[in-house]
């Protein structure tokens, strides 16, 4: 069984920034695509950003140019890089791998 484990997470203030890191139990490479999601409190998940298989990476209209989404095959690991973070961007970050993989989520709160 594949696990992802994330971490990184925590408190920052308006403006600060944040590196979340998911690293597989195995080849992140076995997955067609790795990705994440947030859920805020009261709302659905909703996907932030992901990085296929061949490296092609995409992210949600609203942290475009904020979060960069990349990778490190050697480590099996997938990174969620978060710049000019504001408080919208409170949520519980999760990992996913194509398509059905899940990591525990990580608290990542945006507060002065």
């Amino acid at each position: 069984q594949v696990r992802l484990a994330e971490s990184g997470g925590g408190l920052v203030q308006p403006g600060g920034s944040l590196r979340l890191s998911c690293t597989a139990s195995g080849s992140i490479l076995d997955f067609d695509a790795m990705g994440w999601y947030r859920q805020a409190p009261g709302k659905y998940r909703e996907l932030v950003a992901t990085i296929t298989k061949t490296g092609n990476a995409s992210s949600r209209e609203t942290v475009k140019g904020r979060f960069f989404i990349s990778r490190d095959t050697a480590k099996n690991t997938v990174y969620l890089q978060m710049n000019n973070l504001e408080p919208e961007d409170t949520a519980v970050y999760f990992c996913w791998g194509a398509y059905d993989f899940w990591g525990q989520g990580i608290q990542v709160t945006v507060s002065s």
